[in-house]
């Protein structure tokens, strides 16, 4: 394996990288930003609803959930969520009575997860919160169907490269 250097990249392309730099970084700032704002959101919209009693972690979990019966292993490749942070907050959740858990007959260190009324009222919340998103982010947040295509395709392609790269160990 040969270890690529500046010396060794054309000029033109150097060039290209030296531009393209700045717009990746901005990226992933972006991206991990986007992610914390959401969560700001969510959390201010159950503090103006007076129902502060899961987080805005825990509230996104149930959502993502819905009417599926899942695992914690599906959860977490479905939703992103890191091991821990999974375990952690479903422990919290099955606790408060907003998600019931079944081991599987099958294999007994599985666990299955859904969503009790409870969990429900929370992932509706959730839902309606996207919902009243969905009616204005066009006219106030000024993006278009279009723009929403672009980053969606773009989004999706940054996923796979980075996929790609654990996965090939590029």
């Amino acid at each position: 394996m040969s270890i690529v250097t500046t010396q060794s990249i054309p000029e033109n392309t150097q060039a290209s990288n030296e531009e393209l730099r700045p717009r990746y970084l901005e990226s992933l700032t972006l991206v991990e930003r986007l992610h914390r704002r959401l969560l700001d959101v969510i959390k201010d919209e159950f503090e103006r609803l007076g129902r502060a009693e899961v987080n805005s972690v825990q509230a996104l979990l149930l959502y993502n959930i819905g009417d599926s019966e899942l695992t914690a292993g599906e959860l977490r490749t479905r939703g992103h969520y890191l091991g821990s942070n999974v375990s952690y907050n479903l422990k919290k959740l099955v606790d408060a009575g907003y998600i019931l858990h079944q081991r599987s007959d099958m294999d007994r260190r599985s666990v299955r997860v859904s969503l009790t009324e409870k969990g429900h009222d929370i992932a509706k919340k959730v839902e309606d919160l996207y919902a009243r998103h969905i009616l204005s982010i066009e006219e106030i947040g000024g993006i278009s169907l279009e723009e929403f295509d672009v980053l969606n395709r773009s989004l999706v392609k940054l996923e796979r490269f980075w996929t790609d790269q654990i996965r090939y160990r590029l």
